[in-house]
């Protein structure tokens, strides 16, 4: 008991649902969108018979599509990387779901194993690469769906390309 606090809540909480509010259908707070990526990156039989490997380029599929957002499986065979990205207008959320990847930006490296999550604003730049010596499995989560995604060069100003997810 907290001595700090008079309220106390007497009986089942669980049992007051017209106090509840309903779970929404879609998210639509960072932590509904966060939370949506960990509920998926949970429910490996949902995704994990999709998954492809692909030694000449970065492997991706939409496996999700809400109102105004959009989620991609991407897998990473050793040394592939995305290049220094932004993801336009578009927020995300980065999942890693197996295997180890590192994040590069302008303050350095950051090393995210399985479970690791990163929300990122608009316009944030990165870098994805699997530095291991083992394949690797992220999900991304993007709101609104990703339209753009502008590469970086290290000294040059942004140029845009078509939207493949990272």
């Amino acid at each position: 008991m907290n001595s700090d606090s008079d309220l106390q809540i007497a009986g089942d909480i669980l049992e007051v649902q017209h106090l509840l509010r309903p779970a929404r259908e879609h998210p639509s707070t960072v932590s509904e969108f966060v939370g949506l990526a960990r509920s998926i990156a949970a429910d490996r039989a949902r995704w994990s018979d999709l998954v492809r490997y692909d030694s000449a380029s970065r492997w991706y599929h939409r496996l999700h599509r809400g109102p105004g957002y959009e989620v991609w499986l991407l897998s990473w065979v050793p040394g592939q990387g995305s290049g220094l990205h932004d993801h336009g207008l578009s927020s995300g959320v980065l999942t890693v779901l197996e295997g180890e990847l590192t994040e590069r930006t302008e303050r350095g490296a950051r090393s995210l194993s399985a479970g690791a999550q990163r929300f990122f604003a608009p316009g944030y730049v990165h870098e994805v690469v699997n530095d291991s010596l083992e394949p690797a499995v992220s999900l991304h989560l993007y709101y609104p769906g990703l339209t753009e995604m502008p590469m970086h060069a290290a000294q040059s100003a942004p140029r845009a390309v078509d939207a493949v997810p990272a």
